[in-house]
Parts: C-alpha cells; structure tokens; sequence
C-alpha cells in the first residue's frame, strides 16, 4: 500500500483557486484569491494548490501574497516540466510556512503523440529530470501523469516509479477529461499501489474532472482502492463540467463512515460559507439542487417528507444543516442595530472583516436597512461577498437614476469612477437594463459581448435584495461579474462593472498551454 495508505486520514488538495480559475469567466483578482485562500486555510484544507505563477505576472503575485498570509496549510504552484516552470513556482511558494510544488507532464499515448510531440522515452526522462528539480527547492512535491486513466499501464508504473524514486511524496493521477467510471478508476490506483515498488514511499491522490458526473465517485472509488489525497474544488467549479466537489467528498466520508471508514481535517461548519464566498467571486450561481450547499439541499415540500421531519429530522435528513455552517436564518438586525451589533453578527456568519471592509460593510447595512423591513442573514451575507468583490477595483459604481415603463423611451442617469475620475452621462436603450449597459459603455469605452444576464432573489418577499450575475466576452476571453442591491437596475450596474474590473485584470492574463493536468 502507499505511504499513509493504512491511515483513516484522507488529505484534502483545494484547487479552487488554479484548476476552478480555468473555469471560463471565473477570472479573480488577488483580493480575491486571497479571500478565498483564507476561507480554505480557516475550513482547515490541507493544501490550497493557489494558482500557476508562470501563467502571468499577476498569478505569480497572488500565489506569492497566499503563502505569506497562509500558515496552516500547504500552499502549492503548479507547474509544468520545464526548468524555467519549476524554478517560477518555487519562487512563488518559498515565503510559506509549508510550500509545495506541482508538476506534471502527459502520459498517454494520445498526448504524447499529438499534444506533447515527445516519445515515450523522452517524457519519462523528462519526469526524471522535472521532480528531481523541483526537489531542490521543496521537500513537498507532487507529481502528475495528465491523462493518467487513459495512459499505457506499463509505462504509467514506470513514471510513478520514476517519480517517486526522484523525491516526488505524493503521486496524482488525473482523470483528465472524466472519461472514467468508479470500479475503473479504483482499480487503476489500486493497480499503482500494487505493482510500483516503491509506492509505499508516496502518498497517492486523485484528481477527477465531472465530464460524465462521476467525479465524486471516482475520487471516492480512489479512497477506497488506497488514496489518500483528493484534488477537488469548492461549488465543483472547473473547467468544462468541473471537479469533483469538495463538500461532496468532506460529507460523504463525513456521513458514510460505516461504508468509508475514513476521516478529513476539514471543518464542515464553514463550508456554506466558503461555498457563498467561490459563487459571488466567480459570479457562478449554485444550482438550487446542488448536493450539501444548494438552496434546495435542507428544503422540504413533499407533504410526507414535511411530517416525517417535523417528528424526527433523520427520517429525511442524512445530516444536519448546521454541519456545513447553514444556519437557520433568523431577523434579528435592522436599521436601529448599532456596529457592535452587526460586528457580532458577522463573527455569527464567519467574518471577521479589517476596520476599512468593517465600515463600507456597516455602511451599505444601514443603506440596507434603510429600504428592506426585515434583514435576513442571506441579506448580510450577499453584502459583505459583495463588498469582497469588490477589492481594488478600478471601476467603481456611484448612482444610477432609470426612467421606464410602457411608454418610452426608456434612459439611464449613470455616474461612474474610473481611475479616480468622476464620469457621467445619459444613456437609452431598448429597456431599463439595456439603457444602463449602454450608459456603462458609453463611460468605460468597452465593448464586450454581452453573454449572459442573470437575476436571483437572495430571500423572498418583494423588497428581496436581486442578486445579478453578468458574462462578458472580449477576444476569447471570458468573465463573470455578479452585484446585489434591492434595486435590480442597480444590482445589474454593480453586475456589469464587476465583470469589466475582471476582464481588465483577465487582459494582463495569458496562461500558457498545456495547462490541465
């Protein structure tokens, strides 16, 4: 068995923050990586994989800033084989308390042939050279076949040994494109573990994608043939149909120990936070029926199901709302609560905010507070996240006064900052929405197509906040911008210049190929 193999520990590797970036429009700035990197050390993840800091000057950075912040966990850079990869990554990495760097290289003769251009020979002593290197600088290192499940099992079995021989501690093998099934993809980790000699000198992961929706279950299936690393995302988030999902994986080794008995480090009671924070960063919406953190997960409608819960919460429930922090939301803020108040509330929530985020955050309360009866703890939480988002952003929303209705035409009064500099203009358009748009443009000078427009309530009743997600595209790029606001036209503003602040940072960003694994 591999080394830790016989342990009831199963370590969790987050890629939220690299492999979930890749998602289209999922761009983040570095407050926002870093607000998430600190959600993830605080959920007690045991490596956060923070980003691949040869892809840009700008990930390089953000990476650099989380191992400085992040003390607990491990904190990773991807990297391909080459020197100058390895060498960025390690440069990246050096300032944390546990640094860890990850290389990969593909495997499978389609790869090999097509992608890569290389024969089999000159990739495995292209592993031989790529861990060795990276060893240097790291004691922690994890190396990655890209396209492991569909790779030749007699040349896979000599990369692994490879690796392990050059210093690599823990061995990841990638269901790249989620072309495999549970009992499949079990039996290939298990199939490492048995016939690599020197397997028990490395730990072995799994890194599953969701093409097929088997993710989870491969990742699990992994688990129990001897893995005892999971690479997953927090909301699932990745690119194409995603990663095996976090929570999924922490709550079902957390709730079936009778069939699985193992354990993680995770502390489930900040999952729905951290899956709040990955949605209104990346503007990805979770689906209401998502496993552990939809808004439908706890809910209950069927008559039978109503009863039966109402007696004993187990005949319906396999776990509890508060075991991933899902507070019931009780109205216990207004416009008369005071700022000890509201700081009690969000340390109640999981925040715990700087002076300056404190004082904006208190300040669009009482904005709150002031047009909204009653204050939910959702209504909080999609203001801090929205305050979050917000960062350094060099667009910034200041007032936007609309004229609609059935008669026409329909204009948008719309002021802006932009690099500090007061704008502001009148705009109309085909509706109150499209008329703001037009006024943001007319401002900014972009663009960009417009892809997706998206509006939801964050509570019910007619005052709920709008919570609106916007998708731009610009030369084959993509991003996601996601505002809130009790006025929808306003949350739609907020929306839209999110998502710009996001495509000028996506702009500095020219991720090289080959970037999967």
């Amino acid at each position: 068995m591999g080394a830790n193999s016989d342990s009831d520990v199963v370590y969790i590797f987050d890629t939220t923050l690299r492999d979930g970036e890749q998602s289209p429009g999922a761009a983040m700035n570095i407050e926002e990586k870093i607000a998430i990197a600190e959600t993830l050390e605080d959920m007690g993840v045991d490596v956060i994989e923070a980003g691949f800091p040869i892809s840009s000057n700008g990930d390089f950075e953000a990476v650099q800033e989380i191992a400085k912040l992040v003390r607990e966990s491990a904190v990773c850079g991807l990297a391909r084989s080459g020197r100058r990869d390895i060498e960025r990554a390690a440069e990246a990495v050096k300032p944390a308390a546990r640094p860890r760097i990850h290389t990969f290289i593909a495997t499978s003769p389609l790869h090999m042939k097509h992608k890569l251009q290389m024969e089999p020979e000159e990739v495995y002593r292209n592993v031989v050279d790529s861990v060795t290197h990276a060893r240097n600088f790291t004691d922690e290192v994890d190396w990655s076949p890209e396209d492991g499940t569909r790779s030749d099992h007699d040349f896979l079995c000599r990369c692994v040994e490879a690796a392990i021989k050059a210093g690599a501690t823990c061995i990841n093998v990638p269901d790249t494109v989620g072309y495999s099934v549970p009992e499949e993809f079990g039996n290939l980790i298990r199939m490492l573990i048995e016939r690599v000699p020197n397997s028990d000198k490395a730990i072995f992961s799994t890194h599953c994608h969701n093409d097929l929706g088997l993710a989870v279950a491969n990742s699990l299936a992994g688990v129990a043939a001897g893995a005892r690393q999971v690479e997953c995302t927090v909301n699932g988030i990745g690119e194409r149909a995603g990663n095996a999902a976090l929570e999924e994986i922490v709550m079902a080794l957390r709730t079936r120990g009778d069939a699985m008995p193992y354990r993680t480090n995770v502390r489930t009671e900040v999952i729905t936070r951290a899956s709040r924070l990955v949605s209104t960063i990346t503007g990805f919406n979770v689906q209401p029926n998502k496993a552990i953190v939809g808004a439908n997960a706890f809910a209950h409608e069927s008559g039978i199901h109503q009863d039966g819960v109402l007696k004993n919460a187990s005949t319906y429930e396999i776990m509890t709302p508060a075991s991933v922090g899902l507070a019931e939301s009780r109205i216990v803020m207004g416009k008369l609560s005071g700022r000890h108040a509201f700081r009690d509330k969000l340390v109640e929530l999981g925040y715990e905010l700087g002076d300056n985020a404190f004082q904006d955050a208190f300040r669009r309360f009482k904005e709150l507070a002031d047009k909204k009866r009653e204050i939910f703890d959702e209504d909080i939480v999609a203001l801090v996240d929205d305050e979050v988002v917000r960062g350094n952003d060099r667009i910034r929303f200041v007032s936007l006064q609309v004229v609609c209705g059935s008669r026409g035409p329909q204009t948008a009064e719309l002021e802006l900052e932009v690099d500090g500099e007061r704008r502001a203009t009148t705009s109309t358009g085909d509706g109150p929405v499209d008329a703001t748009f037009n006024a943001i443009k007319a401002l900014t000078g972009n663009r960009a197509r417009l892809q997706l427009y998206q509006v939801s309530a964050v509570t019910e009743g007619t005052d709920a906040q709008a919570e609106v997600t916007v998708r731009l595209a610009e030369n084959g790029k993509t991003v996601n911008g996601q505002g809130a606001d009790t006025d929808t036209l306003v949350a739609s503003a907020r929306a839209y210049v999110n998502a710009l602040n996001k495509l000028l940072v996506k702009r500095e960003k020219t991720a090289p190929s080959a970037l999967s694994a």
